[in-house]
C-alpha cells in the first residue's frame, strides 16, 4: 500500500494493451432436413416461434465486471499507470524504492511497503512457497518497522536482495496472491455488493490500494452521507462522484500540494464519459502522462 508522489515530469505516452480477441460468433442454425417419399411429397414450413418465445430463450447480455480477466487486466494497468508510470505491471515486480512519503520502502507491483505491514505479508507468502529464501532473514526486523518509515534491520542490502528475488516466479506469484488478497478481491467484492460496476469496482479497489483499508472505509462512509448507493437504490453515477469527491477531500486533507490526478484526469474521465463498464478504448492522464488502452 503506498501513497505515490508525482514521479518526474516525462514526456506524454501512449502505451497499447493486447487486442481483445473477437467475441464468439453465434451458433448456425441447423437445417431441416429434406423431405423424402414419392415425388408428390409436400415439404412443410418450419413453425416460427411466437415472440413471447424467442424472449423467454433469448440470452440475457452480462455487463462485463473486474471479475472478467481482461477487466481485472485493464484495473492492473490502471494502477500501473498512476503507481509507477506504466501499463506494463509485470515489469514492476523488481521495483523498489523509498519515494519519501513516510512508509518505508515501497516495492513491486502495486507498492507493498516495509512500513504498513504488506512487504512483510508478501514475503512471508513467499518464505511459504520458497522456504529459506534470501528475503526470510529480512522478516524479523519487518515485523518491528509496521508503521514506521525506518530502514533499520534492511540495509544496506535489502534493495539488492528484494530486486534479485523478484526474478523468482514464487515471489512474483506470492506479489499477485498477497494484492489479491488484501486489495483486488475485498474491493470487488465490496463494489458488487454497493451495486457498482467495474468502474466503480475499479475506483474501490484503487482507494484500497492507497489508502488502505481504514482510509478506504472512511471515505466509503462519507460517500454514503452524501449519496446513496446503487444497491439501496440511489444513481451510480451520482453515487460515485460522491466517493470520487469524498476520496479527493481525504487526499488533500494530508497534504493540500497532492497531486491527485489518478482521480481527476483517469477516474472522473471515464465517469463524465458515462463509461460505467470501462470499456476500451480507454484514455486517460496521470501526472500528465497520456496512456491508452485500444478497443
Amino acid at each position: 500500500m503506498s501513497n505515490s508522489p508525482s514521479p518526474a515530469a516525462s514526456s506524454s505516452t501512449s502505451r497499447s494493451a493486447t487486442a481483445l480477441p473477437s467475441a464468439p460468433g453465434s451458433s448456425p442454425s441447423t437445417a431441416l432436413p429434406s423431405a423424402t417419399g414419392t415425388a408428390t411429397a409436400t415439404s412443410q414450413a418450419a413453425p416460427k416461434p411466437s415472440p413471447t418465445a424467442a424472449a423467454t430463450t433469448a440470452p440475457a447480455t452480462t455487463r462485463p465486471d473486474l471479475t472478467d480477466p481482461k477487466w481485472k487486466e485493464y484495473a492492473q494497468e490502471l494502477v500501473s499507470s498512476a503507481e509507477n508510470s506504466t501499463l506494463d505491471w509485470r515489469s514492476q515486480y523488481p521495483y523498489i524504492e523509498d519515494i519519501g512519503d513516510g512508509n518505508g520502502y515501497t516495492a513491486g507491483i502495486i507498492g507493498f511497503c516495509s512500513g504498513t505491514g504488506d512487504l512483510a505479508d508478501v514475503i512471508t507468502r513467499y518464505t511459504a512457497l520458497k522456504p529459506g529464501n534470501i528475503l526470510a532473514k529480512y522478516l524479523p526486523a519487518l515485523a518491528l518497522l509496521d508503521g514506521s518509515p525506518s530502514h533499520q534491520g534492511l540495509d544496506p542490502t535489502f534493495v539488492g536482495d528484494w530486486q534479485r528475488a523478484a526474478q523468482d516466479p514464487a515471489l512474483q506469484q506470492a506479489q499477485n496472491e498477497e494484492r489479491d488478497r488484501q486489495y483486488f478481491t475485498p474491493a470487488v467484492s465490496q463494489a458488487k455488493t454497493d451495486g457498482l460496476h467495474a468502474l466503480g469496482q475499479f475506483a474501490y479497489y484503487d482507494a484500497l490500494v492507497v489508502h488502505g483499508p481504514q482510509g478506504f472505509a472512511a471515505i466509503r462512509a462519507t460517500a454514503q452521507t452524501k449519496a446513496k448507493a446503487p444497491a439501496k437504490g440511489g444513481d451510480e453515477t451520482a453515487y460515485l462522484d460522491a466517493f470520487l469527491d469524498a476520496r479527493k477531500a481525504y487526499m488533500l486533507a494530508g497534504n493540500p500540494n497532492r497531486n491527485t490526478s489518478r482521480i481527476d484526469t483517469e477516474q472522473r474521465v471515464f465517469l463524465r464519459a458515462g463509461n460505467l463498464d470501462l470499456q476500451p478504448p480507454l484514455n486517460w492522464q496521470v501526472y500528465g502522462d497520456s496512456y491508452t488502452i485500444p478497443a
